[in-house]
């Protein structure tokens, strides 16, 4: 059974990725778009009024609304409640894992950038560098930070982050440049890989280190 102070902290933590959630539905829609996230406030994509905020209640006002603009009737899309419950239940899962540690939050931030990334990747097959490199540095700030909080030496909690980015970004790069030199070798082109009427990327130049057909660098 799970002890009532976790349950309360995962109920917290549920709600309060529930509206994460929401301003990431924003994140995905305007990113791509070089749109700001800030402003204007969030309009229906019919009649272009802006949502007022007892309509922006997170799931709730999807359920209420029945899908649907109050003014104009326009079908609201599934994937908004969806992206909210399913960054609330992960957050939820992470203050079930680890409790009231300083890590909770690094880790709330670090589902909140994975969750937009892939939508976003999903939908335009690329993740924007705020969101890949954005996310890279704070977690190389805030990890080892958030360790030493917690009782390990801050030297000892920087190794350990770097090697941890290295390793998982290096197996990664590793994929993607194997892939990239296989396919050369082959003849093989992809419709973004190499670009119209250029050949394949040689050692002298950038893309042939970070420029891979089957692995997006920002995958890295």
């Amino acid at each position: 059974m799970i002890p009532v102070e976790s349950a309360l902290l995962a109920a917290v933590a549920f709600a309060f990725g529930l509206a994460v959630g929401s301003f990431l539905n924003v994140v995905i829609h305007r990113v791509p778009m070089g749109e700001s996230v800030v402003t204007p406030r969030s309009r229906c994509p019919g009649c272009t009024r802006p949502i007022a905020a007892w309509d922006n209640i997170p799931v709730i006002s999807y359920l209420i609304l029945k899908a649907r603009c109050r003014h104009c009737g326009v079908r609201i899309s599934l994937r908004y409640p969806l992206v909210e419950m399913a960054t609330g239940l992960v957050f939820a899962c992470l203050a079930l894992r680890l409790g009231l540690h300083p890590l909770l939050p690094v880790w709330m931030v670090a589902a909140a950038l994975l969750v937009a990334s892939a939508m976003i990747d999903f939908d335009h097959q690329f993740i924007p560098d705020g969101l890949s490199v954005g996310g890279a540095l704070f977690a190389l700030l805030a990890v080892p930070v958030a360790n030493s909080l917690a009782g390990i030496s801050y030297p000892e909690a920087l190794v350990e982050a770097l090697l941890g980015a290295g390793v998982g970004s290096g197996f990664l790069w590793i994929v993607g440049f194997v892939h990239a030199r296989i396919s050369a070798v082959m003849g093989r082109t992809f419709p973004h890989w190499p670009d119209e009427g250029e050949g394949f990327p040689t050692p002298g130049t950038l893309d042939y280190w970070t420029w891979f057909p089957g692995l997006g660098f920002g995958d890295v």
